[in-house]
Formats: C-alpha cells, sequence, structure tokens
C-alpha cells in the first residue's frame, strides 16, 4: 500500500512538474527550429535543429551587450540593495520597537505599489539628473524597487537570532558595525545567500522599469527581447527568451538545496 501511495504521489508530481514546465521545453524546442518549422501546424516534434535564430538574434543589436547589462545590473542592484537592507533589517529586529511592524507593512505597501503609478516622477527625475539609459539609473531603480523584499526577509531571518548572542557582542565591546559583519553576518549566511539570490532573479526579470529607463546602450535582456515582439519571428523570440531563463534556471538547479536551507531558515528549532 505504501508503495502504491508512494509512485502515485510521484507519479503525480512529475505530471506537474512537467505541465509546469511545458511553456520552457516548447520554447526551447523552438528556439532551434528554422522559422518555417516554427511556424508548421500541427507542429513538428522531429525537425533538423539549427542555431541560425541564435546567430540572427545577434544581429543588428547585438545579445551579448544585453546579457553584458543584465549581468551588471543585476549585480549591481542586489549589492546596492544588501548596502542598505542589511542594517535596516538589524535595526528593525534588534531596535524596531512597537512600530516594527507598521514599518515593515509600510516597506512593503510600496513594494506592490504598481509601477505606473510612479514611473513619471521617476522618469522626470532621472532625466534631470542624466540617469536615463544608463546602467547606474537602472541599478538604483532595480534596487528601490527591491529593496522593501530584502528588508522584509532579512529582517525574518535576524528575528531567530538569539538577542543574547547580540547582547553578548555588545558587553564585549563590539561596535553596531562589528556586530553586523562579524556576529550577524555568517549566522544568517544561509538566508542571505537566498535573499540575494532571489533578489538577483527579481532584477534579472524585471521588464517594465527595464524598458521605461533604457532605450539601447543600458538595456538588459528583458528589454531587448521587447523590440522583438512586435514580429513572428519565434524562433528568433524563442533563441532570445532562452538566452534569458537558460542562466536562472542553471543557477536555480545548482543552488536548490542552498536556497531551500535558507529560506526554512529557522523554521525548525
Amino acid at each position: 500500500m505504501k508503495t502504491v501511495k508512494k509512485l502515485a504521489v510521484t507519479t503525480l508530481a512529475w505530471s506537474v512538474a512537467l505541465s509546469l514546465s511545458q511553456p520552457i521545453l516548447w520554447m526551447g524546442l523552438t528556439a532551434f527550429k528554422t522559422d518555417l518549422d516554427a511556424l508548421q501546424f500541427p507542429p513538428k516534434l522531429l525537425f533538423r535543429p539549427t542555431l541560425e535564430n541564435f546567430l540572427a538574434a545577434n544581429g543588428s543589436v547585438p545579445v551579448l551587450r544585453p546579457i553584458l547589462n543584465s549581468v551588471v545590473e543585476s549585480s549591481g542592484a542586489t549589492a546596492l540593495c544588501f548596502l542598505f537592507a542589511f542594517p535596516a533589517a538589524y535595526a528593525l529586529a534588534f531596535h524596531g520597537g512597537r512600530n516594527r511592524n507598521t514599518i515593515l507593512l509600510g516597506m512593503l505597501m510600496t513594494r506592490f505599489m504598481p509601477g505606473i503609478g510612479i514611473m513619471l516622477p521617476m522618469y522626470l527625475i532621472f532625466k534631470a539628473i542624466g540617469l536615463i539609459d544608463t546602467q547606474l539609473g537602472l541599478v538604483l531603480v532595480l534596487a528601490l524597487v527591491n529593496l522593501p523584499i530584502v528588508v522584509w526577509m532579512l529582517y525574518y531571518y535576524m528575528r531567530e537570532i538569539p538577542r543574547d548572542i547580540i547582547e553578548s557582542a555588545r558587553l564585549d565591546g563590539a561596535t553596531a558595525a562589528q556586530q553586523l559583519v562579524h556576529v550577524l553576518f555568517p549566522l544568517c549566511l544561509p538566508g542571505v545567500c537566498s535573499t540575494a539570490l532571489l533578489s538577483a532573479v527579481l532584477c534579472w526579470n524585471e521588464s517594465f522599469w527595464s524598458i521605461q529607463m533604457t532605450s539601447s546602450a543600458a538595456a538588459p535582456l528583458s528589454a531587448y527581447i521587447a523590440t522583438l515582439s512586435g514580429d513572428v519571428l519565434w524562433g528568433k523570440l524563442s533563441a532570445a527568451s532562452l538566452l534569458a531563463v537558460g542562466p536562472i534556471l542553471l543557477v536555480g538547479w545548482l543552488t536548490q538545496r542552498s536556497f531551500i536551507r535558507g529560506l526554512t531558515f529557522g523554521a525548525v528549532r
């Protein structure tokens, strides 16, 4: 009975996984089809694979530049986000007082605010200081957008750290900066890694602000793919999309155990 139940659960899990991954699998197949094969109906499952779509994606606007922009901007935004989020989470976790939940809720409300509501003032401010279509400008925007969720996650990781450890470090003469670097950071490392990975993924996938704040020089992959969506060249669009989601899928697969360990940090005592 247990064997049958285990087999049923495994079969159901694989069925759900295949159903959810079907769009990505189909996109991967289409990326290696010619334009003629991609438009065939019914679709051809057996075809001669080609790399022409990846070569064409590097045509008039080289795709390597958007890839590099995505790497630089996602990494920079994540680093800048942590520079402010880590001290903020520390202050809320250990010195927040009675209003910490109100502050956290207020920060999260800004995260869920529709971007279109603040797009115009953000655009005018960044245009006035010359940061439109620059890597620095998009890094600042992505850091601002993702700061609330990073603070929120780090706060709940730090809340699991016994206050006695912080008090002991304080009695030993450790400053607030030393407590952050030498005490809290090593203890929260699994949660920090998971939060950093999530922040990088959110920055990498961000399309609204990427399209609004960049045009060509600093455009990441998400904005580059948007320029291809007006055509019916499904092979080239799938190739560019595969280049965008491929690194995220690879990093997620390689770090899945560490990611889950970080998300469940402090869940079991």
